[in-house]
């Protein structure tokens, strides 16, 4: 019963960390949706219940923004609609309609919208397999 009580605590504790991580990243007008999440991995099961690939739609609105972060995993982002404002590695970039971009995930960086249309990205990540929501961090200490 003791070592039950001890992995339910642990896991707890796992859970509040990834949602207490995801809250502190400050952002302004912004919106997410998992459209899509696979667990099966295929003919590389030394990842299987270990990472998932998940499929994410975000809109930024007109001066929307989420500040410097970091991201649980690495991914392609592909522009939809809009223009949007990315900063990392001390370079800013400007992705627009059609443009896609890679995030290794510990590369801290920040994302807004400077313009007076809603920008819409579709954004393919690798991630742990337990992993809820968002995929934004505080950045790590380097």
């Amino acid at each position: 019963m003791k070592s039950l009580a001890l992995v339910l605590c642990v896991a707890l504790l796992h859970i509040a960390g990834y949602a207490s991580a995801q809250q502190k990243v400050d952002r302004k007008g912004t919106s997410s949706a998992v459209k899509l999440e696979g667990m099966d991995l295929g003919y590389l099961s030394e990842l299987k219940g270990k990472y998932k690939l998940s499929v994410t739609e975000t809109t930024f609105e007109p001066g929307g923004y989420v500040s410097q972060h970091d991201h649980a995993g690495p991914g392609i982002r592909y522009i939809v609609s809009g223009e949007l404002t990315f900063v990392g590695e001390g370079k800013t970039t400007t992705y627009k309609k059609g443009d896609y971009f890679y995030e290794s995930g510990h590369t801290t960086n920040s994302a807004s919208n400077k313009t007076k249309s809603p920008v819409r990205v579709i954004v393919f990540e690798i991630l742990p397999a337990d992993w809820k929501g968002g995929s934004a961090i505080p950045p790590k200490k380097k």
